[in-house]
């Protein structure tokens, strides 16, 4: 057991790609909040993770070309054991058969945009789109291996969203770390946003007009409520988003970085487990399961030093 320790703790520690784009806004008003929130994440993602490579296209950045640009030299640059994740942050439009996420210039379609993040090797990835007629573009961008959010439920809903503000909130916020073991992963962030998102309509009384959706399984329908009977939800239980306490300077420890990455595998083993209990002998499963906590112990006991 103490040579899996020793040896997670020598491995290098994968690279995190982060992308975060602010649209077009139209208006002052909006122009400033989704600049604002592309900032947010910025700093959130820097203070959160060891080194990661963080692009934040905003203001006149904020075009097609760049972005294309920018997921191009990632593709250039990722490996398949790599992390990446791609923000959308504001207007976006349906036809009734194309998503366009609004730019400076020319838009982008979810069509044009899936193709680019399809030659990133990264093996995890996440999209979060935070925009109106966010839903339009689900299909087009869902694959396996990737967690795909959307913060409404179809291309039909095109009013503003506020859903985007609420899942940079959720990503400084400890209360959405549900289970406390210092990492906010990507359902988490979903469920705080979505409950987050639900409150605000209902508190300044107004019909919502936005129901973010998720889906992960790279083939099924994207899910309101993600779950085990829906078959939504694992990747993106297992999606360590932004880390925080003692995992945000353990992540910032070159020396623990690979403890961090064994810790990750550790919990996924464990979640797996469990829903693969019912097909298996009560024997069998608590085996697996003790030996599986007893390494995880051990990995916290090295970074907890």
């Amino acid at each position: 057991m103490a040579g899996l320790v020793l040896s997670a703790a020598m491995l290098p520690a994968a690279s995190v790609h982060f992308v975060t784009v602010a649209g077009l806004g139209s208006e002052p008003d909006y122009e400033q909040r989704f600049a604002s929130l592309a900032k947010e994440v910025d700093k959130i993602v820097h203070e959160s993770s060891g080194e990661p490579k963080v692009y934040t296209l905003s203001g006149e950045a904020g075009t097609r070309a760049r972005l294309t640009e920018t997921l191009g030299r990632i593709a250039r640059e990722a490996a398949a054991d790599d992390t990446f994740v791609l923000m959308l942050i504001g207007h976006g439009s349906y036809d009734g058969g194309d998503y366009k996420f609004n730019l400076r210039g020319p838009d982008i379609s979810a069509t044009d945009l899936a193709a680019a993040c399809d030659k990133i090797p990264a093996g995890r990835q996440l999209i979060v789109n935070t925009t109106s007629a966010s839903g339009g573009a689900m299909k087009a961008l869902q694959r396996p291996n990737r967690a795909v959010i959307a913060a409404t439920r179809s291309g039909s809903e095109k009013n503003a969203t506020v859903f985007g503000r609420f899942w940079v909130e959720a990503m400084r916020d400890p209360a959405a770390d549900v289970d406390k073991n210092e990492s906010i992963t990507a359902l988490e962030a979903f469920r705080y946003a979505d409950r987050k998102t639900a409150s605000f309509y209902e508190t300044n009384k107004r019909i919502a007009t936005e129901h973010a959706v998720l889906e992960d399984t790279g083939k099924g329908d994207p899910a309101r409520n993600p779950n085990d009977e829906n078959g939504q939800g694992l990747l993106s239980a297992r999606f360590s988003l932004v880390r925080h306490g003692a995992a945000q300077k353990a992540a910032a420890n070159p020396a623990k970085q690979g403890l961090l990455a064994r810790k990750d595998d550790l919990e996924a083993r464990i979640d797996r487990l469990k829903l693969e209990k019912a097909a298996m002998s009560v024997e069998v499963y608590k085996r697996q399961l003790s030996a599986l906590l007893i390494q995880l112990a051990q990995v916290q006991e090295e970074l907890d030093k």
